[in-house]
């Protein structure tokens, strides 16, 4: 246990000194809570709406921070392991390569955790957001849009095989999902066509179910989107886990 904890920190370390990583994951964020708050404020999202700019903003933007360490810190990082063999040397340690896995994700876990921490406290701070939601229904939206994300970055480095190709599916995955998911902009603004693409990105589930809970909806009236997360992430988990027995770690 002590030398996974010197692991965890280790990996910690280095997430802080990857630029990319850190900054999109506690930086970026909140750049574009000041971005688009600076432009709209916490104003209603169209004239006669309840329904305020911030507010939905926020949570989707939350999304976001998952979807960089999740989507691209995490897988990014496991394939760029195995490129460079530092797999192969764990597995002569008593350490092994399963605890590297286990501190990246934890690392990743926290940092996401930390990102949405320092965005929900610069909404309510800026703009004063309301989160009306119950605090363990929030949790549990936010844990299973976590699995959800970080599993779809499990299963990408399991099927890319090398760092090159990891990173296209990434990139490919993470940036259309963004965009067309209702992360970066309300998806009520979308046209007819973009709604009907965004219903086939996981990431558009995670964004409802989290608007949803943040704006007081109880868990119940988002079981579909419960479901669809859920069974995301038990399948490309289980994927991920078959295809990561047949690689070469050598």
């Amino acid at each position: 246990m002590k030398g996974f904890v010197v692991l965890c920190k280790t990996e910690l370390r280095l997430f802080t000194r990857d630029f990319f990583s850190f900054f999109f994951t506690l930086v970026f964020p909140v750049l574009m809570l000041l971005l688009f708050g600076g432009i709209f404020g916490n104003t209603p999202i169209y004239d006669g709406s309840d329904i305020r700019m911030m507010d939905v903003s926020v949570p989707a933007y939350a999304v976001m921070v998952m979807g960089v360490t999740g989507l691209m810190s995490l897988p990014l990082t496991l394939s760029g392991y195995k490129e460079k063999k530092i797999y192969k040397r764990f597995d002569a340690t008593p350490v092994g390569k399963k605890s590297i896995m286990l501190a990246q994700m934890l690392v990743n876990l926290a940092m996401t955790l930390i990102g949405i921490s320092i965005l929900l406290i610069a909404g309510k701070l800026l703009y004063h957001i309301q989160i009306q939601g119950a605090f363990l229904s929030i949790c549990v939206s936010i844990l299973f849009s976590i699995a959800a994300l970080f599993s779809m970055g499990f299963l990408f480095t399991a099927i890319g095989p090398d760092l090159k190709s990891t990173t296209l599916l990434c990139y490919l995955f993470y940036f259309i999902m963004l965009f067309l998911s209702g992360a970066t902009m309300p998806d009520m603004l979308f046209p007819d066509t973009i709604k009907r693409i965004s219903a086939f990105l996981p990431m558009t589930y995670a964004v409802d179910l989290m608007q949803g809970v943040f704006a007081g909806d109880s868990l119940g009236l988002h079981g579909n989107e419960l479901l669809i997360l859920g069974a995301l992430t038990a399948i490309c988990t289980a994927v991920g886990a078959v295809l990561y027995k047949r690689k070469d770690w050598t």
